[in-house]
């Protein structure tokens, strides 16, 4: 046994020696760091399936890696990229993030990807992308507080574990906060681990940026202006506020072209012709990223099956037409549950 450890320890050496393996540092959804090692000519879809087997996730095409690139932390590894493409020095470091949220979360057939989708939706709480008031604020702390604690006994919650479990800005941290979670906890007796993450995705799914990737830019007017690309299509926000929305069955094409990037409407009930919006945005690579990101959540959750982006004659867009969508939704829902 110990001959073959060693044996073992030595061929993995050698083809470190070699250059064969290259190590990933990957941040969890729960801020855990885990490192993987991935042969050299790996793609970002070989990483993906090595974190999320880790993890046991099976329902892996709801997920991708963030990195860090010129200060932007919300890039998208290229799945059908070679890793040394996009990375240069070692360790190569990427976060564990949910780029698909699903729309109906109760759909979910893998345990343990709905409680990867709860911990993103905390993280996005944590770090601003999402927004609530502050009486759900508190019934989604309570949820994650009854799946992590199970049922309310006197002296269980406190502000230490509140801070830690619960999904709470510090800005709201107050007395009457910690109050309102408790009373609200009580309420939650009986609920199991799996319930409790079902009620708290069922809360959450309803805020108006739920699972919605948000990039800056200006209307026609020169106004600044969010547009947020998420499962039902695009939403145009300002100053907080929901000013449009555009679903995907109204979008015909999408398009950008430097730092413009545009939407063509189908014509409705009382138009005569189809609209175009355009929209300008930091830099082309802003644009860019706003493009890939719209076509991938279209193709994601609109298309029976992942299809090429063709070139449109007439239509402005440069650079790569590659997209990162390995199955749709569609093909999710049909496909048999592993292990059946």
């Amino acid at each position: 046994m110990r001959e073959s450890l060693r044996r073992l320890a030595s061929d993995e050496g050698i083809r470190m020696q070699r250059g064969d393996t290259r190590r990933v540092r990957v941040e969890l959804l729960d801020g855990d760091h885990v490192t993987i090692d991935v042969d050299r000519k790996a793609r970002g879809a070989d990483l993906l399936d090595k974190v999320c087997d880790s993890l046991d996730i099976m329902e892996k095409d709801y997920f991708g890696l963030l990195y860090l690139l010129r200060g932007d932390p919300r890039v998208w590894v290229d799945l059908g990229r070679r890793l040394s493409k996009t990375f240069r020095n070692e360790p190569w470091d990427v976060r564990l993030a949910v780029k698909f949220y699903p729309p109906e979360p109760s759909e979910l057939r893998d345990d343990m990807t709905r409680n990867q989708l709860v911990l993103a939706v905390r993280r996005d709480l944590l770090e601003g992308r999402l927004n609530c008031s502050s009486i759900t604020y508190a019934l989604l702390a309570s949820y994650r507080i009854q799946a992590e604690l199970g049922d309310h006994e006197p002296g269980r919650l406190s502000s230490a574990v509140l801070v830690e479990t619960g999904p709470i800005p510090h800005r709201l941290f107050t007395a009457d906060m910690e109050e309102r979670v408790e009373d609200l906890y009580k309420k939650h007796r009986g609920q199991t681990p799996a319930e409790a993450e079902s009620n708290y995705l069922e809360s959450a799914k309803r805020l108006p940026l739920y699972g919605a990737e948000m990039h800056c830019a200006r209307d026609s007017a020169e106004i600044d202006i969010i547009l947020a690309v998420s499962a039902p299509g695009i939403a145009i926000h300002r100053d907080g506020q929901i000013m449009n929305r555009f679903p995907w069955a109204k979008i015909t094409k999408i398009g950008y072209n430097k730092r413009t990037y545009t939407l063509r409407l189908r014509a409705g009930e009382f138009d005569e012709y189809e609209t175009y919006l355009i929209f300008r945005l930091a830099s082309t690579t802003a644009a860019k990223k706003l493009w890939r990101c719209s076509v991938e959540h279209h193709m994601f959750f609109r298309r029976e099956e992942p299809v090429s982006v063709c070139r449109v004659a007439g239509w402005p867009r440069l650079g790569s037409r590659r997209v990162s969508c390995r199955r749709t939704l569609r093909q999710m829902r049909a496909a048999p549950p592993q292990g059946a």
